[in-house]
């Protein structure tokens, strides 16, 4: 028997059509994984300096990590307890009044429903550092009545959050509630259901790819939210701090505890991470789908 013949395309030939993605894929990977393991190396330097450890310190040590999560130089437990509690409760408060208002929006038909649509989605446009001065004075004011409510609340923060990405979490779900076929409710309103039993029932769980990919996006910007917990935390007790907050105490002034910042980006980036890995098999579908109405 013959071996048989095999076709080689000429190297010119496959770079041009194959060989080029790989080369972009990889550079991709490199640039993106570089910030990462340089985080990594520098939380790994028992000196805790950037500048004296290049990519690769000369001695590698857990130290950063111990004295952080001792509690000697910063209450970081308690951050990361404050940045958990209000992230996770956050995503989860903004998903569920967004899939309320874009059920609404989606499957009834109400006087001002276009004009709601739009002016959630104009509200959206104007940035946030238009709100720093108004949000200060408004949370004080709050403070002197209610003082539970006032600067230095979690609870506060918490508050501000559920409306920070509102407008956008609900055009998101409306376009996926928008792919899900009304037939499907016209069958359980013959059946007897009502418009809560539908929601519940029926469109929920066929919207859960989307409702995921939303509170994976409000989870990940509040936990990385800076200047809005700056303004309302900033003036009180450091045990309210949230990660954000806290560790930016870590570089704010001459030299900076680099090391432990480092250390504290890598634990903090944990939970992001984790919870990533447990949605992943929404998250495709939930950004595919809600972007067109099919």
């Amino acid at each position: 028997m013959t071996a048989p013949v095999v076709n080689r395309r000429p190297f010119g030939r496959w770079f041009r059509e194959i060989g080029w993605r790989h080369v972009v894929g990889v550079a991709a990977l490199i640039f993106s994984l570089f910030p990462v393991l340089f985080i990594i190396s520098s939380s790994l330097n028992a000196s805790g300096s950037l500048s004296s450890s290049g990519f690769f310190p000369s001695e590698f040590s857990l130290i950063n990590y111990r004295d952080l999560l001792s509690g000697e130089d910063a209450p970081f437990l308690s951050w990361l307890w404050n940045t958990m509690l209000v992230a996770g409760g956050a995503a989860i408060a903004n998903t569920a009044i967004a899939a309320f208002a874009s059920y609404a929006f989606s499957r009834m038909r109400f006087a001002g429903r276009r004009a709601g649509l739009l002016s959630i989605l104009l509200i959206q446009m104007f940035p946030t550092t238009l709100l720093f001065v108004a949000l200060f004075v408004l949370v004080g004011d709050i403070g002197d009545i209610f003082p539970g409510l006032g600067l230095g609340s979690r609870l506060m923060l918490f508050i501000i959050y559920l409306g920070g990405a509102l407008g956008v979490n609900t055009w998101l779900i409306k376009g996926y509630f928008d792919t899900i076929p009304r037939d499907l409710d016209e069958s359980a309103i013959i059946d007897g259901a009502t418009h809560a039993q539908i929601f519940f029932r029926v469109i929920l769980p066929l919207a859960a790819p989307i409702l995921a990919v939303v509170a994976l996006i409000t989870f990940v910007f509040t936990i990385n939210e800076f200047l809005v917990a700056s303004v309302v935390l900033g003036q009180g007790d450091a045990e309210n701090f949230t990660l954000a907050v806290g560790m930016f105490r870590f570089v704010d002034g001459q030299g900076g505890e680099w090391g432990q910042f480092a250390a504290g980006s890598v634990m903090s980036g944990v939970p992001v991470v984790a919870l990533f890995l447990f949605l992943q098999k929404y998250i495709v579908s939930g950004f595919t789908a809600g972007a067109v109405k099919g």
